[in-house]
């Protein structure tokens, strides 16, 4: 594993690593352009199941540590032509604003995509039949292997672990909450879910996402936040808010925030510069409500 040399000067360290997080990006999904070399990032890999390897991205911030953990999870393009070339995501709005709170951020890129590889492990079934269930905890044996990895690794805080995730990437961070992982203490999920962006379709039988919800619900006893935008192409208004209300009433403490709608689809609103300012409110309050 090959660390990149840091400086001594951590004010200007974060500086430059925040201007170069904020590089465009013409790749799906937005937000996940690789960052240039900066001195408190590195590329790593995580031993995950069947032999994997997660390239992941890391970011620290200034300080010897240990610090809070935030692993940031990519969603899945409805195109299944573009996971190969998917890069190991930065999601800049989300980083600058982790480490700038002295988050340490991890961006595993799972199984099935861009440079990590391999056999794509998150199909749901077709369209007519879905199992997001399935497919959500397949997505959560990735973030979990990263959980495990990290809580082993002396500039990390043990219990203060923060899962946040994207569309795909929100689905598995509640799915793998389903399961109780050690170290972690809240779960962000920004337009979760599974199905949508069909052509015609819209959503694939959205009934067994609200039923899948349910059965995440019923076994997580960490708190979420979910955030989901009004125009949101992928899992609209009336969807989400059913999601929303099945994973609660199964048991599981959770706030839902509506947000307003954001640009020609809401669904990119995490990847986008210009959205943390809907979502960094209403996520400042989750989390200061939860500091120990």
């Amino acid at each position: 594993m090959r660390q990149i040399r840091r400086t001594k000067r951590p004010g200007w360290r974060i500086a430059v690593l925040a201007a170069l997080l904020l590089l465009p990006t013409t790749h799906w999904p937005a937000g996940a352009a690789p960052a240039a070399p900066a001195a408190d990032q590195e590329l790593i890999g995580i031993p995950a199941a069947t032999g994997a390897t997660l390239r992941t991205r890391v970011l620290r911030p200034a300080g010897p540590g240990p610090f809070p953990l935030a692993i940031v999870s990519h969603g899945s393009p409805p195109d299944a032509s573009q996971r190969p070339e998917m890069e190991i995501p930065t999601f800049a709005p989300a980083s600058t604003w982790l480490l700038r709170r002295g988050y340490m951020v991890a961006l595993p890129l799972r199984r099935g995509y861009g440079e990590t590889g391999g056999p794509w492990v998150e199909n749901y079934g077709t369209c007519s039949n879905p199992d997001y269930y399935r497919a959500g905890l397949t997505s959560a044996d990735d973030i979990q292997a990263a959980i495990g990895f990290f809580r082993a690794r002396p500039e990390v805080q043990r219990n203060r672990i923060l899962l946040m995730g994207t569309s795909a990437g929100g689905w598995g961070s509640l799915a793998a909450a389903s399961r109780d992982p050690a170290g972690v203490f809240a779960v962000i999920n920004f337009a979760g879910g599974r199905g949508g962006g069909q052509p015609k379709v819209g959503n694939c039988t959205p009934g067994r996402l609200i039923e899948a919800a349910a059965r995440y619900g019923a076994t997580t006893r960490i708190p979420s936040l979910w955030l989901y935008a009004e125009n949101d192409s992928f899992f609209g208004p009336e969807l989400s808010r059913k999601m929303f209300d099945a994973y609660v009433r199964a048991g599981a403490k959770a706030e839902y925030v509506a947000l307003p709608a954001f640009g020609s689809d809401g669904h990119r609103l995490f990847g986008a510069l210009d959205g943390r300012a809907l979502w960094q409110p209403p996520v400042e309050k989750f989390l200061t409500a939860l500091k120990p």
